[in-house]
């Protein structure tokens, strides 16, 4: 059966580029996505970081949704906490209003950055993430549910007004966003491949056992819908597939010590010498990795929905080399597209 595959996109900068190709690496993917039938296209907020060059998802929601006919477009996420829910109302209200029917607003509350960074975005942003379920619905009150007669700004509009509302996504890598995520009756999204799956199947359980319907409330669900965010690449052969993942393992050694350099060649990865706790890391990695021939992909896709419950796959695939990123993108979708349909 087919999957409902999109694409998760944290316009990753690659060794010897520079951020603005990332970014128009980024444009230039969406607009494949486009035409090879992904459901949506979703850009990452990161600061202060040498991997990933997507600090304003929402401008790049913008470009990509001028330039594009058909997939929905959004975040995944934008870090709540550093922003005001009304100055994020109205910026996907106008990108709703741009392209009506196609806008996906991801919240999240982590900082995508450290600390110091989270704190120069927002001086009080650790008050505001432990205010995030109150910013979320403040947040779907200015987009068309309304304020509480008693809220000190329930007189305060959020322009554009308009007949349709973009469609709100809370994301996590815990039990916490899936419980709000229940609670409020809105759509969720696990991050995979952040966890490498520690605590997913779990996180999606409490969703779904938690989940309360809102029948007949615009912008909520009457039943749960998931969604996992999960790291895959493909190539033409299996082979080749795991020759493209060692710029991947090597990235994530540093990630785990805590260093976010950009991503290495193959070339690169090649030439370093590792340790043998290292190599053992290696190992563990490979072992939980998608990675493989379109089909094996796909096969090893569709086991993870499966066993998360969830409606939908969002596919994450840095990769060194532009021209197999779209590769793989391509190889993923035609593979997919040639499995039989739902009965």
């Amino acid at each position: 059966m087919k999957l409902a595959l999109s694409i998760l996109d944290q316009s990753s900068v690659a060794s010897g580029r520079t951020p603005p190709e990332a970014i128009r690496e980024t444009l230039a993917l969406a607009q494949r996505a486009d035409a090879w039938g992904y459901r949506r296209y979703w850009l990452a907020e990161h600061h202060n970081s040498a991997s990933h060059a997507g600090t304003a998802p929402e401008i790049l929601v913008s470009a990509i949704a001028a330039t594009t006919q058909r997939i929905r477009v959004g975040t995944a996420g934008v870090m709540l906490p550093h922003y005001s829910a009304l100055k994020v109302a109205e910026q996907f209200k106008v990108l709703e209003a741009i392209v009506p029917g196609r806008i996906d607003l991801g919240v999240g509350r982590a900082p995508g950055s450290d600390g110091r960074t989270a704190f120069a975005l927002n001086p009080n942003a650790n008050e505001a993430a432990d205010r995030f379920p109150q910013q979320v619905q403040e947040l779907m009150g200015w987009l068309g549910d309304g304020l509480p007669v008693n809220h000190p700004f329930a007189r305060v509009s959020a322009q554009p007004e308009g007949p349709t509302r973009p469609e709100v996504w809370i994301l996590g890598s815990s039990d916490f966003g899936a419980q709000l995520a229940a609670y409020l009756g809105l759509p969720y999204c696990f991050a995979h491949f952040i966890t490498d799956g520690r605590g997913s199947e779990e996180a999606l359980a409490l969703y779904r056992q938690g989940f309360r319907p809102h029948p007949g409330q615009a912008g909520r669900l009457t039943e749960p819908h998931a969604a996992v965010a999960v790291f895959a690449l493909t190539a033409p052969t299996e082979a080749e597939a795991w020759r493209l993942f060692r710029s991947r393992e090597l990235w994530r050694l540093s990630r785990d010590r805590g260093i976010y350099p950009p991503l290495p060649s193959v070339e690169e990865a090649e030439r370093y010498d590792y340790s043998p706790e290292e190599l053992a890391q290696v190992e563990r990695m490979r072992a939980r990795a998608i990675v493989g021939a379109p089909e094996q992909v796909i096969a090893k896709l569709q086991a993870v929905a499966e066993a998360h419950g969830a409606a939908e796959v969002a596919v994450l695939t840095p990769c060194h080399d532009a021209t197999a990123r779209q590769a793989s993108f391509r190889l993923l979708a035609e593979a997919n597209e040639a499995l039989p349909a739902a009965a």
